[in-house]
């Protein structure tokens, strides 16, 4: 495909149908942008159930790290299942999760020993490193982050501070968090400049937070996005985590970087963390391990992964099926996908910085490879959020054939897999400026 192809309106006859079914049948807690019933996807390409053809730069939440449907991918799937579908690690041993702890283990960071732990999801894997830290610490209190978003489960949840609806009605949620700002210079929380700054968001943990309220000794873990996420996917400046990570060690506090949506080559590195020069002690791992398969990993020193037997485990976690999807993803990844995320993240960033010369409303060009946002403003100066424009540009994006989501309050994220063309980028930058002509003017 060169082009998005839409033969009906939106949505389609059949699509109308399905979305009624829908309505009947399927939790109305799920949050649907736009009415896309998606019958099959091939790359970047998605085609809905009335014939419609759609440029795909959300791979289902940054999750279709290899495109969709990608051959490899897809061969190691079906040669899987016809051997093993399931035995549950938990119990038994099988061959494709051990060579993926191993594989997984040796990619992470540092030279220190490590060991995995496979659940299905992101959400389990924050869960898991949540736990750990305690056990491994025996400290009750944790550090998170406003903005951040690391799961629904109810621990996940309680290190989540995005969004009030995601907690409405679930407290109390687990005790002992404190949330802080991120580093988000664009607003800054303290009304400071970087570097003139000095990183006070960082220095304030210790000066402030540790001297008042938070007995630092008491503190398991800081979880940390290396890039924030759902919260906007805002990109800390230099010296951020490396100061942080210095504040942490000095106290006995775990170092726990959530990269669920910023690993797996997305920024043009395996791993995001990679760009600020810091190891974690944990690192939680889910959605492109394994291009659209569910699983998540969470990756720990071997002197902290030191709980003992039933004190964690996943029935499903590790499942054999997507282990072969990861390994088919890491080996794509590792011989051109990261390199290919790096060049057409540039592409793409640098094309709507060229858009950004043109229209007020984008305050804001930011990101890393292919974790790329921009953040929408009524006016530069003041820096008004714009958020009502966003689901207006993101829904006609839709209508001209192109994929999109939101992220933080006013930002529209750019996540495409990383098997992205440079013409596809450029279709993408060309839809993405007639929407914003027709919504901003």
């Amino acid at each position: 495909m060169k082009s998005p192809q839409i033969k009906t309106s939106l949505p389609g006859p059949l699509a109308k149908k399905m979305i009624k079914l829908d309505k009947s049948f399927v939790s109305p807690s799920y949050t649907r942008v736009y009415p896309l019933v998606v019958e099959k996807a091939k790359g970047l390409w998605v085609h809905d159930v009335d014939g419609n053809v759609f440029l795909d730069f959300t791979a289902g939440i940054a999750t279709n790290s290899t495109g969709h449907c990608h051959p490899k991918v897809v061969k190691a799937i079906k040669s899987q299942a016809d051997r093993l579908l399931h035995m549950s690690g938990t119990d038994f041993y099988y061959t494709p999760q051990i060579i993926l702890a191993e594989k997984l283990a040796a990619m992470a960071p540092g030279r220190s020993a490590k060991r995995v732990y496979f659940g299905n999801s992101g959400a389990e894997a924050v869960e898991a490193a949540f736990k750990l830290a305690r056990w491994h610490t025996k400290r009750e209190l944790n550090i998170a982050f406003f903005g951040a978003f690391h799961g629904r489960t109810m621990g996940a949840l309680s290190l989540t501070a995005s969004k009030t609806v995601q907690k409405k009605n679930y407290n109390p949620l687990v005790p002992g968090i404190t949330h802080i700002p991120y580093a988000y210079c664009y607003r800054c929380p303290y009304n400071l400049t970087y570097p003139q700054c000095g990183l006070h968001c960082v220095h304030w943990v210790e000066d402030t937070l540790f001297r008042t309220t938070v007995p630092p000794e008491e503190v398991a873990a800081i979880f940390v996005e290396p890039i924030q996420g759902e919260g906007g996917y805002i990109v800390p400046p230099p010296g951020f985590h490396k100061e942080l990570y210095k504040i942490a060690k000095k106290y006995g506090i775990l170092y726990v970087a959530d990269e669920v949506q910023s690993g797996m080559g997305r920024t043009g590195k395996m791993f995001a963390m990679e760009h600020f020069g810091v190891t974690a002690d944990i690192m939680a791992l889910a959605k492109g391990i394994a291009s659209g398969m569910p699983l998540g990993a969470m990756i720990a020193k071997t002197k902290i992964m030191n709980w003992e037997a039933g004190s964690h485990a996943s029935t499903f976690g590790g499942n054999p099926l997507s282990c072969q999807a990861a390994m088919a993803t890491i080996e794509l990844l590792e011989n051109n996908l990261m390199k290919n995320a790096e060049k057409q993240g540039t592409r793409l960033s640098n094309g709507l910085v060229e858009l950004q010369k043109t229209f007020e409303c984008m305050g804001d060009v930011r990101g890393k490879g292919l974790m790329v946002a921009v953040e929408l403003v009524k006016n530069r100066e003041t820096k008004e959020p714009a958020t009502d424009m966003r689901p207006r540009i993101i829904k006609r994006a839709f209508e001209k054939g192109l994929l999109l989501l939101g992220c933080g309050e006013n930002s529209v994220r750019f996540c495409p897999a990383l098997t992205v063309k440079p013409g596809e980028v450029d279709t993408c930058l060309s839809i993405f400026e007639e929407a914003l002509k027709e919504v901003a003017g």
